[in-house]
């Protein structure tokens, strides 16, 4: 059962594609390939990206530690309000990503002290200004070795605006990878790992 309904997702795409960037809900299946690298043993800080409707926030909050501090950052107003009362222990930002290092410095979290990032945000409709801002933001907050962890549709990889991101994500990056294809998804995607 959709975390969201689908006609409700819809209309929130309608309204704003750019923030919504996709026609339904990330699969638990995808969800599932996005968070299975991710040592949650060891991560003391957890940053997502655009959880939108929440498909990997509730993935992760079950394989948190005690200790692990969890931040969501969520720019469309209705899916933050939305989120904090589907996961209430969550700390929700209801801001762009671009202003990631002072929404950590607000919680405690130090430059450079982030240990992955998880991002359900639609690259592929970001013109090239706000891809090298976002970029730049989570680099400065993420550790020696930290990565970021990301998606995209097959669709997405085949536009101007999606090939630019992979090329402009390895100029930040030192490594990335690609998993298998997550066909269980609509549309069908592929999650890719960036570390620093």
């Amino acid at each position: 059962m959709p975390i969201v309904s689908t006609a409700k997702f819809l209309i929130r795409y309608a309204k704003n594609p750019a923030q919504v960037g996709a026609i339904a809900p990330s699969s638990p299946a995808l969800a599932r390939v996005m968070i299975r690298d991710v040592d949650f043993d060891r991560a003391s800080t957890i940053v997502e990206f655009g959880p939108g409707t929440g498909a990997f926030t509730r993935a992760i909050v079950p394989r948190l530690k005690p200790s692990t501090k969890f931040v969501a950052i969520e720019l469309n107003p209705a899916m933050a309000r939305d989120l904090r009362k589907r996961f209430p222990s969550v700390i929700v930002h209801e801001r762009s990503v671009t202003d990631a290092p002072q929404i950590l410095a607000q919680e405690g979290v130090p430059d450079q002290g982030v240990d992955v990032v998880i991002s359900g945000l639609p690259w592929a409709a970001f013109d090239d200004a706000l891809q090298t801002a976002i970029l730049e933001s989570t680099v400065r907050i993420l550790k020696p070795g930290g990565s970021l962890i990301t998606f995209g549709y097959q669709v997405g990889l085949l536009t101007k605006k999606g090939r630019a991101f992979h090329q402009r994500a390895r100029e930040y990056f030192s490594s990335a990878s690609r998993s298998e294809w997550v066909w269980a998804n609509l549309p069908p995607a592929g999650v890719f790992t960036f570390r620093k």
